[in-house]
């Protein structure tokens, strides 16, 4: 997975500060509720700056966190605790010996790996992390939706006492490899000196089919146990930008 989040990581939070953390964690343990019978422990695979650890470690699991990112693991130590930790890798690289109960991959982790033999990488990796009966929870930007609706320019702004940030994202669709360019140019004030700061960075996000899902489940020892809509549960559609998947390990 490329590194594109270590100027980005500065500003990660207040970004997606309006993010509901605690409605995502809800959701997920919805659904570890429905499909594993009893879970202890928990890998998040693309854990950023370790929201969703931080909320789950605080329910009681024991949490590890994978995230390439030196300066996200950076903001991520800070919430570190007796049940939470976590490593500096990529979910295509990882090799731990401990076996968890439950993996997890959100905000479209796994739309950042663009080429098949990354998706190889990372779907072989989480096996292997698992327990046998173990799940892994994860959601994808969903090719339906993406070619559908198709991704527009958009701008983001959000502020806090110090600083003000402007996010302009302008989408570039290669078709023949069902991959996004997401151009950011990224524009940060300083509130206090009254200066400014730019910045550019390319996200490189990859759209899914449900049966390319599938293959690559069946290649890597899982089979699927649900697919639709995240955080709705509603069938995937033409409208639906956000698909989530459980795979069990088989």
């Amino acid at each position: 997975m490329p590194d594109v989040f270590n100027i980005y990581s500065s500003y990660y939070d207040l970004l997606y500060k309006d993010k509901d953390y605690e409605q995502e964690v809800d959701y997920i343990l919805d659904l570890i509720n429905r499909y594993q019978d009893h879970t202890t422990n928990i890998i998040e695979f693309g854990s950023g700056t370790g929201k969703h650890a931080s909320i789950l470690a605080s329910k009681g699991f024991d949490v590890v966190g994978i995230e390439p990112s030196e300066e996200m693991i950076k903001i991520a130590n800070a919430k570190s605790k007796s049940n939470l930790s976590f490593v500096q890798s990529s979910i295509e690289s990882y090799n731990g010996l401990k076996h968890f109960d439950v993996a997890i991959s959100l905000f479209h982790v796994m739309s950042y790996l663009t080429t098949n033999e990354d998706l190889k990488k990372a779907f072989a990796n989480v096996n292997n992390s698992l327990k046998t009966g173990g799940i892994f929870i994860f959601d994808i930007w969903y090719s339906p939706a993406v070619l559908t609706q198709l991704p527009e320019k958009r701008t983001k702004s959000i502020e806090n006492e110090v600083i003000k940030v402007l996010r302009h994202a302008t989408p570039e669709i290669h078709w023949n490899s069902n991959v996004i360019d997401v151009n950011y140019h990224i524009e940060v004030l300083d509130k206090m000196t009254n200066t400014s700061t730019y910045f550019d960075e390319i996200h490189k996000m990859r759209h899914f089919s449900i049966p390319e899902i599938k293959l690559l489940a069946d290649v890597s020892g899982f089979k699927v146990v649900a697919n639709h809509e995240f955080l709705t549960a509603k069938q995937p559609g033409a409208d639906t930008w956000g698909v989530c998947f459980v795979l069990q390990k088989i």
